[in-house]
């Protein structure tokens, strides 16, 4: 396969063109593709720094067989690809000298590009600690009996909750993301609608966020209870709440991403109704090295 089979473009509207049908014919494996593509879309220019993102659609005899993005700061997102695919991208990226400080992607996909990188390149992939588990809603189950309280949806007067809710769920992943109102529209958070859980008296415990809907799809992402507050079904209940509310909202499918070290929050989903779609996997890589075409 070679590597000029990737057409490059840092016009979004052009990668849509050329690989939407693609991406949406399998939404779940593409969800973070979905997401990425409408965020550049419908963010103004400059939102990603100075840098333009790019994109990449793997085409042979008018058929798109792969895709890929590149965001400044946050590395290569791929779609999920064969060794022979993963070896052409990272070998058309080499060549043309583009930055790649990190990859996240299936985990064969990611693995794959990472082993390529590091032959065209010479530079030492490193996986990172945190492993995820995608997953996809097959029959929502809510929890049963649900703790005391409800559900609230926020709305735009209650941006600051929202960004302390956000920040706090940030902190606890270890994300490193600065959260506040000069910051918020430029997160990954600002897309998202979300639901409080809030036990009879009004008090917040816990927190869940969608993404809109795209390509038939909708992420669930975040859900989050203080450490204090774990235990108690709130996060079931508020993820029931949100999951319900994309699927509502006309989603046919509806996915979530799951810490793979947290069994809790495993088994919650899977009692909810989520199934196992794949294993994601994410690798750095150091900036001392500069590629090289090999």
């Amino acid at each position: 396969m070679r590597s000029d089979d990737w057409h490059l473009t840092e016009d979004v509207d052009d990668f849509l063109a050329r690989a939407g049908d693609f991406l949406r014919s399998r939404p779940g494996p593409h969800v973070m593709q979905l997401t990425w593509a409408e965020r550049v879309r419908v963010r103004e220019a400059g939102a990603f720094g100075t840098e333009a993102p790019l994109f990449g659609v793997l085409e042979r005899a008018g058929e798109v067989h792969a895709t890929f993005y590149r965001l400044p700061r946050r590395g290569v997102g791929l779609s999920p690809l064969t060794p022979e695919q993963a070896d052409s991208l990272a070998a058309r990226l080499a060549a043309l000298g583009h930055p790649v400080p990190s990859v996240s992607a299936d985990h064969d996909s990611a693995t794959a590009f990472a082993e390529a990188w590091q032959r065209h390149t010479g530079v030492t992939p490193e996986p990172r600690d945190t492993r995820l588990r995608l997953y996809r809603l097959g029959t929502l189950t809510p929890p049963d009996p649900m703790p005391a309280g409800r559900g609230r949806v926020l709305g735009e007067q209650d941006l600051e909750q929202v960004m302390f809710w956000c920040g706090e769920f940030a902190k606890a992943v270890e994300e490193d993301v600065t959260i506040d109102a000069d910051t918020w529209v430029g997160t990954r958070y600002a897309d998202k609608r979300y639901t409080l859980w809030e036990t009879p008296d009004g008090v917040p415990v816990s927190i869940a966020g969608m993404n809109p809907l795209i390509g038939g799809q909708i992420q669930v992402d975040i859900v989050y209870t203080p450490a204090h507050l774990r235990g108690r079904g709130y996060a079931g209940a508020v993820a029931a709440e949100v999951s319900r509310a994309a699927l509502a909202a006309g989603a046919r499918d509806v996915v979530l991403f799951a810490d793979l070290s947290n069994p809790t929050s495993n088994a919650l989903y899977q009692r909810l109704g989520y199934r196992t779609l794949t294993d994601w996997a994410a690798y750095d890589f150091s900036c001392a090295a500069s590629p090289e075409v090999s």
